[in-house]
């Protein structure tokens, strides 16, 4: 009987350092690492790890949220741990499945996790309808001046010889003149 560590980070630029210390700690022969968002249930070294486990195996995580985020990857993960008569264990949430009560608290911890996810998806696309509607615009900002290309284009040139004389991409150019034409109209 073995214990193999999970730990997840969703970015690049997150470490992975608190995690791992942890997994070690509670006597992990083994650990995966990977820098994947959770939502993602196709993730390789999760895949890997579910792979090697053995009747009697534990799987450890430091926290629940660092193995799924929605409750139906949960219940896909803790079937795969049921059918390999494997356990789970968290270092900071204080499951472990090798106990009845400890498997109803994972199932209750799951709902709590997705619920988390999902609030802070709504709160994040209020934020931006609330940005927009107060006038908030999104995407690159014009990197040569919109007056610029409007004193050009009416002094006869063309989009393409605006484009070679500034330096620009005709798309900057067509989003300067819109961008203009809509100020013009409002």
């Amino acid at each position: 009987m073995k214990k193999v560590g999970y730990a997840r980070v969703s970015t690049k630029d997150q470490n992975l350092d608190l995690q791992v210390e942890a997994l070690t700690k509670a006597g992990c022969d083994l650990i995966f690492e990977e820098k994947e968002s959770g939502k993602k249930s196709d993730r390789p070294e999760l895949a890997k790890l579910l792979a090697i486990l053995n009747e009697g195996d534990t799987l450890v995580v430091y926290k629940l949220d660092r193995l799924t985020r929605s409750l139906q990857h949960l219940l896909e993960v803790s079937q795969i741990l049921k059918d390999k008569k494997a356990n789970l264990q968290s270092t900071t949430n204080d499951i472990d499945t090798s106990t009845p009560m400890s498997k109803a608290f994972f199932q209750i911890i799951g709902v709590i996790a997705e619920l988390e996810r999902e609030v802070i998806v709504e709160r994040t696309m209020a934020g931006l309808r609330a940005a927009r509607n107060s006038g908030k615009k999104f995407g690159p900002k014009l990197k040569t001046d919109p007056k610029a290309i409007k004193a050009l284009s009416a002094s006869g040139l063309t989009k393409e010889e605006i484009c070679k004389q500034l330096n620009c991409s005709k798309a900057t150019v067509y989003r300067a003149l819109k961008a203009i034409s809509d100020k013009a109209v409002a």
